[in-house]
This record gives C-alpha cells, sequence and structure tokens, in this order.
C-alpha cells in the first residue's frame, strides 16, 4: 500500500535521482529522455510547485515501507484549459502496481482539489496509455507524436 507524502526541499535528492535514470525516464524518449535537476533549481522549483502551487500545481512523493517509489502531480496548462497528470515510478519499483495506485491516489486527489478532469498527452508508443484507459481515461485525441487522454473526475 503506497502512501503520498509532501517532500521536503531536502527530499528532491529523490526527484533527481528519479529524473536521471535512464530506465525510469526511458517512456520520455520522445521528449528528450532524462531530465537534468540539480541541486541549485530544487529551492526554485520547490516554492513553485510545493510552497507557492497557488492551487494550479499538486506534487506528492510515492512511499511504500521501503522508501519513496515515485512522484505524483498535475498541473494547470493553458493548451488544454486544464489539468495535466503527471505518474512516474522508480523503474526497480515497477510491477508491483505502483502505477495504477498512484493513478487512483492522484485522480482522488484532485477530485478533493475541485478538478473537473484531467488530461495527458503521451507518446504514441508508449504502453502506459493502457494503464490510463483502464483506469477510466479516454482518448480525447491524437496525433503522429502523441495521445491526449482526459479522465472526468465529477460528473
Amino acid at each position: 500500500m503506497l502512501k503520498l507524502v509532501t517532500p521536503s526541499l531536502e527530499d528532491m535528492w529523490f526527484r533527481e535521482k528519479l529524473l536521471a535514470d535512464k530506465e525510469t525516464m526511458s517512456y520520455n524518449h520522445a521528449w528528450g529522455g532524462t531530465i537534468q535537476f540539480p541541486k541549485e533549481k530544487w529551492d526554485g522549483w520547490y516554492d513553485k510547485w510545493v510552497s507557492n502551487h497557488e492551487n494550479k500545481r499538486y506534487y506528492r512523493y510515492l512511499k511504500d515501507e521501503t522508501g519513496f517509489v515515485g512522484e505524483i502531480a498535475y498541473h494547470y496548462d493553458s493548451e488544454y484549459d486544464g489539468y495535466v497528470a503527471n505518474v512516474i515510478v522508480f523503474s526497480k519499483d515497477r510491477g508491483k502496481g505502483y502505477g495504477a495506485q498512484g493513478l487512483e491516489l492522484l485522480c482522488q486527489a484532485a477530485r478533493e482539489n475541485g478538478i473537473a478532469a484531467l488530461y495527458d498527452d503521451i507518446a504514441i508508443d508508449n504502453t502506459a496509455i493502457t494503464l490510463f484507459i483502464k483506469h477510466g481515461f479516454y482518448e480525447e485525441y491524437r496525433t503522429e507524436d502523441k495521445v491526449v487522454l482526459k479522465k472526468d473526475l465529477i460528473n
């Protein structure tokens, strides 16, 4: 069973490790793969996403009994005039159902925060599309590069 944790600034080491891991970030190959998140960026990022999120951003770590295993987030995106989901599970912790649990926890948090729908744009060849569809997302549209999925949270 996963718990949601609001990370401290000092916990950003895990995000740095997560984003730098090639296997974890392989899903992101269409957008450049790994992402550099050096310590000098932590303060500004943390302020925007955790301390002063302005109800436009939500960010939590996923934690099991061994420690941090991933992150979930959503943020407002004017392209969709809505909120875009993010679920990343560390590669060594995949295959344990954490992606599904994380997605459900993210949808629950968004619903509790009054978000009417979540979107995600996923590379056309990413197997995560199936996970999102299994959890109530539907295809809004697709391009040659991505599939845009949506889940209505409030009926």
